[in-house]
């Protein structure tokens, strides 16, 4: 079968989807540029054509899987709706209960990252942008006067390293929390950072 030919764009994006997937199933230390091209049917000279090594594929993958979950979360917190229920719908999808990109890409990216500067910045631009958007809504809540958070940053960060290592035990160590026992944790953590008890969670509009 002949192949569509694609734009650059198109076939970036396309190798870019599958690295993704390929480091999903055999983890940044041994997937190839010989595993992403076999997946698409490809040459690996047309992968290295656009990706010039694998740290670069890699690195570009990452950031590729990043947007996207920012673009979710961005699409969350712009919701027309209180500071509070933005909240509790972005920690609940982001937790490693709800349906953020899989988990196990991001621990094979943070481990990575200790030795691969490129990853590294982009799972640091990740982490920063996450909180910023965190720490934003927090802070339209106290001005509104939803609820009481003396420092919106530090309550970003809390809940970020709270959700990070709740991920790591439950996509490392399955069994060693359950679902419903991770998501009393985040709920009861987003209600102690904001001041608020936990039910008011799902009561307010």
């Amino acid at each position: 079968m002949t192949r569509v030919r694609l734009s650059v764009a198109q076939r970036r994006e396309e190798l870019l989807r599958a690295a993704v997937g390929q480091i999903e199933a055999r983890g940044v230390a041994a997937v190839r540029i010989a595993d992403v091209a076999s997946a698409l049917g490809v040459s690996n000279a047309l992968v290295l054509y656009h990706f010039s090594t694998k740290e670069k594929l890699v690195a570009e993958a990452f950031a590729y899987a990043a947007e996207d979950d920012l673009a979710h979360l961005r699409k969350l917190l712009g919701r027309r709706s209180s500071a509070l229920r933005r909240l509790r719908a972005a920690v609940r999808w982001y937790a490693p209960t709800g349906q953020a990109k899989g988990w196990r890409l991001w621990i094979e990216g943070w481990a990575a990252a200790l030795r691969e500067p490129a990853l590294r910045e982009v799972t640091r631009d990740l982490d920063r942008q996450w909180k910023a958007a965190i720490t934003e809504v927090v802070a339209e809540g106290v001005a509104a006067g939803e609820f009481h958070c003396p420092d919106p940053a530090a309550a970003a960060l809390r809940l970020t390293a709270l959700l990070d290592g709740l991920a790591v035990q439950m996509t490392a160590y399955e069994g060693t929390v359950s679902r419903t026992r991770a998501q009393e944790w985040v709920d009861e953590a987003l209600a102690r950072e904001l001041g608020v008890e936990r039910a008011e969670l799902t009561t307010r509009s």
